[in-house]
C-alpha cells in the first residue's frame, strides 16, 4: 500500500511495570509473527522496529482507514490475546511522534537500530535479532519520505 503523507509515526510502548517480557525469545517471536500477520492483512506497514526486553519501538504507517490508535490496539491487544497472560501486559498508553520527512525518518530509524547497542545487548545493531537492523523483513519507507 502506498501511504498518504503525514501517516507515518515513530511509536514506543512499554510493558506493564517494565516487566522484561521480551527477554523470553518465544514472546519476542510471538510479537514478530503478529506484526507480520497484521502487515499481510493490510492493517499497517512496519518500516523499522526493535523489540527490547521491556518495550518496543516502531516506525509504522497505518492503512488509510486505520487510525494510529487502532493500529496500536491491533498490536498491543492482539499480542495480549495471543499471550494469554493472567497479568497486565502493557502500560496504559504509548508515545508517538509523526515522522516529518526523510531526514526525520532516518533519525528515528537510526535511534531504533542503536537501542540494543546503547543498552549493551549487542556490540553492533545488526547482531540484535529482534530488530529490523538484523535484516528481517520490513516495508520500505513510504514513497513521500524517500529521498
Amino acid at each position: 500500500m502506498d501511504s498518504a503523507a503525514d501517516r507515518t509515526f515513530f511509536v514506543t510502548t512499554n510493558t506493564a511495570g517494565r516487566r522484561r517480557l521480551f527477554q523470553v525469545a518465544e514472546n519476542a517471536e510471538l510479537l514478530l509473527r503478529l506484526l507480520k500477520e497484521d502487515r499481510a492483512r493490510g492493517r499497517y506497514e512496519v518500516h523499522a522496529y526493535v523489540i527490547m526486553p521491556d518495550h518496543f519501538h516502531l516506525i509504522l504507517t497505518p492503512a488509510p482507514e486505520v487510525p494510529l490508535e487502532k493500529a496500536m490496539q491491533f498490536i498491543k491487544g492482539g499480542f495480549s490475546f495471543r499471550l494469554k497472560s493472567k497479568t497486565k501486559v502493557w502500560q496504559e498508553s504509548f508515545a508517538w511522534e509523526r515522522v516529518k520527512d526523510f531526514r526525520d525518518y532516518e533519525v528515528h530509524r537510526d535511534y531504533i537500530h542503536a537501542n540494543p547497542v546503547r543498552r549493551h545487548l549487542c556490540e553492533r545493531a545488526e547482531e540484535f535479532v529482534y530488530s529490523s537492523a538484523a535484516g528481517r523483513e520490513i516495508d520500505q519507507a513510504p514513497t513521500y519520505l524517500r529521498a
